[in-house]
């Protein structure tokens, strides 16, 4: 794979067309449009604004570009998919998290698509795909984060249907969803678990303020769930929701490739500009090398996380190397949004600045969707056959 911060995809004629159109996109009308709202990183959009760029994405061709024909997307693969998301990343724009639908849009469904009876793909998943509702997925708990066995929330059977009592955690796009993917215990059978669609209107079901803009809390205290929202059979929670993890894992890993991306274009810019004992900072060669290696950390992770798409896209389930792909991802992209604090200094640490903003999503990525810890975990255990 070629080094570039910015890449042309030239040997990809459907890349060729979208990514220059999507670039537009992002640094034309989408940054007007924040500007207008005065949008900055710490800013909480309105559900309002949300809807209005999930609609435009969708009239431009970039929501749901993933899905196949006939839920009205273009059928990407995942790599042409990651393409599009790592130039998302790339872009800096607040808002640029709802374009492909990652905010409550298709990319949160994720694959659930294949699991819903046509009654709920249409009343669910295809207003999603249209921009007309969104959703979130909700198996975290305070007490059961990577060890999923240990959720609390159980539904039991009802008469026509499920009552829900749980709370969950880090529902991320949960303030703006109409609905959840919900994973719980079956309370009359152990070690069961069932997903189910939850309208986050229901009697008995509220969603709390979470610790950022975009996740919340899902409180459900005797939560009546239809017997026609359970998604799948009765004991293929755990499957449903984690049969989605190692295409998320990867899929994740454009996008913060992305944001380190931007962060290296910054640190660039800034080196070039900041001047320092008579002559620009780009001058120093300490500075020269550490630029050297935050491009040369950046080329590593990308080319293995384009690997592990090849993979997906020839049918094959790379466990082993989406594991490996978190973490060498989450590692390398913090090292780089480090890299990027030092070269900029004090003003790197402004609370608000990109680069901060940038440091702190790129840490936060080293925890969320597992753990460096559990990465590891998960690669000895494939090697090891543990």
């Amino acid at each position: 794979m070629t080094f570039s911060l910015r890449p042309t995809y030239d040997d990809d004629p459907r890349l060729a067309e979208l990514v220059p159109r999507l670039r537009d996109y992002l640094d034309g009308e989408l940054a007007e449009l924040e500007r207008a709202h005065d949008l900055g990183p710490e800013s909480r959009p309105t559900r309002e604004l949300l809807q209005r760029v999930w609609r435009r994405s969708r009239e431009l061709g970039f929501y749901g570009v993933h899905l196949p024909p006939e839920h009205d997307g273009q059928g990407l693969t995942y790599t042409q998919l990651a393409a599009l998301k790592e130039e998302v990343g790339a872009s800096g724009r607040v808002l640029s998290h709802s374009v492909l639908g990652d905010m409550g849009g298709p990319l949160r469904a994720g694959d659930i698509f294949g699991h819903a009876t046509p009654d709920q793909l249409e009343r669910y998943l295809l207003p999603v795909a249209r921009g007309e509702r969104a959703c979130c997925f909700a198996m975290s708990e305070a007490g059961a984060g990577s060890n999923v066995r240990g959720m609390t929330t159980t539904a039991t059977p009802d008469g026509d249907g499920y009552r829900v009592t749980g709370r969950k955690v880090f529902a991320t796009a949960g303030p703006y969803a109409d609905f959840a993917i919900l994973i719980a215990r079956m309370a009359d059978a152990e070690e069961t678990y069932s997903a189910f669609l939850v309208d986050l209107d229901a009697p008995g079901c509220r969603v709390t303020e979470g610790e950022t803009p975009a996740e919340a809390d899902i409180v459900l205290e005797d939560c009546h769930v239809p017997a026609e929202n359970l998604l799948g059979r009765v004991g293929e929670g755990l499957r449903i929701g984690l049969g989605r993890v190692t295409t998320s894992r990867i899929l994740h890993c454009p996008t913060v490739l992305g944001q380190a991306r931007r962060a290296i274009e910054l640190t660039v810019t800034h080196a070039r500009t900041r001047q320092v004992a008579g002559g620009p900072l780009a001058h120093l060669q300490s500075i020269q090398h550490k630029i050297a290696d935050m491009a040369t950390d950046f080329y590593a992770a990308r080319s293995m996380t384009y690997d592990a798409l090849a993979d997906l896209d020839a049918g094959r389930r790379p466990r082993t190397e989406a594991h490996m792909c978190k973490l060498f991802v989450a590692e390398s992209a913090f090292g780089i949004a480090d890299h990027a604090v030092q070269i900029h200094g004090a003003a790197g640490l402004v609370r608000g600045s990109e680069i901060e903003t940038l440091f702190r999503r790129l840490r936060m990525f080293r925890i969320v969707t597992g753990s460096s810890e559990i990465q590891k975990n998960g690669i000895a255990k494939q090697i090891l056959g543990t």
